[in-house]
């Protein structure tokens, strides 16, 4: 008898302590994997930013269902198999009741299926290929997706630009790179446009002159480039070096203030790119965005900021929506999400829990990036 109500007593405390460590003490603990550190650091440092200044928001108006949030975020270091092992940690060891991330496609599909697995909501802030949301039905996305993506690319070129030759390079170690070329391949000649070559390459590579003299050879009007912005600066000097002075054409992957780093800001003038939100947008909610941000880090928003912050404040609402963290509730509520007023626009959660939302256009301009166009879902 007197084992069994010692033992009794340990079960008792240990389901006591999970719970409060599930949120149930003082604290909401929501979990966060991005990539602060390698190749595309600067994707990870600016969505942690943006989270981070979500939460201190929703604590300084007096937290989230009577508590306070506390974040808690890993570093992936920008590899797929990192950011199986922090999502494992942020659920089995931290006990986070939903996470924020990833900015990069390969690195959500490596954390999904996990956050899938064990029932715990997760948001993407940033990543584009439709195959992150399929993992399952507690995986979401505040952005918009790759078809729609190549749908604003496609349109651009054709009717903004007047161009119909098209080459395509891409990235083939890379879903998000690889998901987005075959959709822009099939839309833009779905349109009108023609694809005059198609030349690959794997993230990390430095010397790309072999594909660039294959493109050059086709005399194409512009080449559609959708990989991250640390390839394409040395693509855009390397295009440049060998007489291509063709437009270059890029994707949400290129914003990040180290695209236009070195010999880039001449090489890539007069370029163009998708992507989520103009800072030269004049709206209130922006422009508010904007002064907190450089406030806290003394440095200009980019796109995944704003994203991360939209992540987080959808999280937030759906949480109060539930008045729960129960992770089925929670989910349940983020399904719901529609006309929510976030920095990056009015965003509806569709069927697929995909954000409906519009995409803008930047142009590159002296290094920075000016507002272009604005293309509607």
């Amino acid at each position: 008898m007197r084992k069994f109500f010692f033992s009794s007593l340990i079960i008792i405390a240990a389901v006591f302590a999970f719970s409060c460590n599930k949120g149930s003490g003082d604290e909401i603990l929501i979990g966060e994997f991005g990539s602060l550190t390698g190749s595309e650091a600067t994707f990870g440092i600016s969505s942690t930013n943006g989270l981070k200044l979500a939460v201190e928001e929703m604590n300084n108006s007096g937290g989230l269902l009577g508590k306070k949030i506390r974040l808690i975020t890993y570093d992936d270091q920008g590899k797929p198999s990192e950011a199986q092992t922090v999502v494992q940690r942020l659920i089995k060891n931290d006990n986070v009741v939903a996470v924020i991330g990833e900015v990069a496609s390969s690195r959500s599909k490596a954390g999904a299926p996990i956050c899938q697995q064990n029932k715990i909501p997760m948001i993407t802030p940033a990543s584009t290929n439709p195959e992150v949301t399929a993992i399952g039905d507690y995986i979401f996305r505040v952005c918009f997706i790759d078809p729609f993506q190549a749908t604003v690319v496609s349109k651009f070129i054709l009717n903004t630009l007047k161009l119909k030759k098209v080459a395509l390079l891409k990235d083939v170690k890379n879903a998000y790179s690889t998901g987005l070329a075959d959709f822009f391949e099939k839309e833009f000649r779905n349109m009108g446009g023609e694809i005059v070559e198609v030349q690959s390459f794997q993230a990390g590579d430095k010397d790309f002159k072999a594909q660039l003299t294959s493109i050059k050879a086709k005399n194409p009007e512009a080449i559609f480039i959708p990989a991250y912005y640390t390839d394409v600066n040395l693509i855009s000097i390397q295009a440049r070096e060998i007489g291509l002075t063709v437009p270059l054409i890029g994707s949400d992957g290129w914003e990040s203030e180290k695209l236009t780093e070195g010999k880039a800001k001449d090489a890539l003038e007069g370029c163009y790119f998708s992507t989520h939100v103009s800072t030269e947008n004049p709206d209130p909610a922006i422009q508010n965005f904007i002064k907190k941000y450089k406030e806290k880090y003394g440095s200009m928003p980019d796109a995944m900021s704003f994203l991360a912050y939209d992540a987080g404040m959808i999280l937030f609402d759906a949480m109060k929506r539930a008045g729960t963290t129960d992770a089925e509730k929670v989910k349940n509520e983020l399904a719901k999400t529609k006309d929510y007023n976030g920095v990056t626009g009015k965003i509806s959660i569709n069927e697929q829990r995909n954000a409906i939302k519009p995409a803008v256009i930047l142009e590159i301009k002296g290094g920075h990036f000016k507002y272009k166009e604005t293309v509607q879902p």
